[in-house]
């Protein structure tokens, strides 16, 4: 029995550690990921020494069974467990633990350091997967741990900047940020995380030029606070809403609690557990109204940034060097003397021209399956073994987490073969992509597809 993991970041990376350590001897377990950030995914693999997580160490177990696991691995006092580390520490934390589920595991774990390309169904429910060498191997069960989707091209751009030094569409490609002159006048177009990453590197360098962050409703992450919070019970009004899956109600119900409880953050923080169950269940309606109207402000609440990143970012801000636009990008090109681009402020009808040195593009990754190039994606797309979530927020799947074809078939195996939407490709408003405490609240069986999960319970 062989089980195919393609994405060897942090979703892909536990499945494979909690897969390991559930089969005995005759499964075999492929993780297949590329070789830059394997093990560690981009968040981890990709981050510098200034990119903090925004998680307090002590909340960063990779499972549910294990939550204290990272803060224990590193030996911290409990003073220490509530501190924010670098992201990079957390990416040696999965790394070790691969390395471990390798040495120690009744079943066959392999790594295989090659990007996967494209999944051919072969007859008699198995597969094919193509690796970007050529070679290809054939596995009973495939599962879909991509992660988010590289960006999609920012709007209005010309092809000419999109192939010049003064635009960057990704910021930690061959360390991008790190050809930026200190004087240069930058443009940053988004405003949550990847914005938050961007200015701590451009802090870090010394830089003494304009930063002018560009975001369509001009919010801006909200912080944690230094010291940790006393949890908040959600009380029965709450709770009754959630289980009848009425957005309205559960609104209605925080709006009244906000100006009660010690911290807003503390209801943020106890809606986790329920979210994902909710989201599911939401009707279609309710979930287009929460994407069109709310989810820009639940992003900003629910992906806070490390007080330290918070406190850099208000002093840019306050000396002046850091300037917050509310508006929206209508072209950018290659001019004379720079990136000219021209801006729609937010609440005006009248197009506003502007010039840069460079243009950085922080919209973060993409959930868009039905655009995305990314090749496996596409070609999955293409081959009609996929199809696009109705909401644009990656692959459709069951209840049972096993892909839909595009003719509204699941894609079963003797196991199963899944892209499970809320691991690997989910909503990025009410459950996460892979932030670690989303997934620390569900078991992991919970997240598996069914035919893996029952078949690896049975063969343990």
């Amino acid at each position: 029995m062989r089980i195919t993991i393609i994405g060897a970041g942090f979703t892909g990376s536990v499945l494979a550690i909690e897969l390991a350590r559930r089969a005995t001897a005759g499964v075999a377990i492929s993780l297949v990921g590329v070789p830059e950030t394997y093990g560690r995914g981009v968040a981890y693999g990709e981050a510098r020494i200034e990119h903090l997580l925004n998680v307090r160490a002590g909340d960063l177990g990779a499972t549910r069974d294990y939550p204290r696991e990272f803060a224990d691995w590193l030996h911290l006092s409990e003073r220490a467990r509530d501190a924010f580390l670098p992201r990079l520490v957390y990416g040696e934390y999965l790394q070790s633990r691969l390395q471990s589920a390798e040495h120690l595991a009744e079943a066959a774990l392999e790594r295989i350091e090659q990007e996967a390309i494209a999944v051919e169904r072969m007859g008699r429910g198995a597969f094919r997967v193509h690796l970007a060498d050529g070679s290809a191997f054939l596995s009973d069960a495939v599962v879909l741990a991509v992660g988010a989707l590289p960006p999609q091209p920012l709007t209005g751009v010309g092809p000419r900047l999109a192939l010049d030094p003064g635009y960057i569409g990704w910021p930690w490609q061959e360390r991008a940020i790190d050809r930026i002159p200190a004087e240069a006048a930058v443009l940053v177009v988004g405003s949550g995380l990847t914005m938050a990453d961007v200015a701590a590197t451009l802090r870090r360098r010394r830089h003494r030029g304009p930063i002018t962050v560009l975001s369509r409703h001009g919010l801006w992450p909200h912080a944690h606070t230094a010291e940790r919070g006393e949890p908040i019970a959600l009380p029965p009004g709450v709770l009754h809403a959630l289980n009848r899956h009425d957005l309205r109600g559960v609104l209605r119900s925080l709006r009244a609690l906000a100006p009660i409880v010690p911290d807003w953050r503390g209801l943020v923080d106890a809606l986790r557990p329920y979210l994902q169950d909710f989201w599911r269940h939401l009707p279609e309606t309710q979930r287009r109204r929460f994407l069109r109207h709310l989810r820009p402000h639940w992003e900003v609440a629910r992906h806070r940034l490390a007080p330290a990143v918070a406190e850099d970012l208000d002093a840019l801000r306050a000396s002046g060097q850091l300037q917050l636009l509310a508006g929206r990008l209508v072209r950018a090109r290659r001019g004379e003397a720079g990136v000219e681009v021209s801006l729609l402020e937010r609440g005006s009808s009248a197009i506003r021209n502007a010039r840069y040195d460079v243009l950085v593009r922080a919209t973060g990754l993409d959930t868009d399956f039905a655009r995305t190039t990314h090749p496996l994606m596409a070609s999955l797309r293409e081959s009609g073994l996929l199809s696009a979530d109705p909401l644009g927020l990656g692959v459709d799947t069951n209840d049972r987490w096993e892909a839909i074809d595009r003719h509204g078939r699941a894609v079963r195996a003797p196991c199963a073969a899944a892209a499970p939407r809320d691991v690997a490709h989910t909503s990025p408003s009410l459950s996460q992509p892979s932030p670690v405490p989303r997934l620390n609240t569900v078991s992991v069986s919970s997240t598996l597809p069914a035919g893996i999960d029952s078949c690896c319970a049975s063969l343990a």
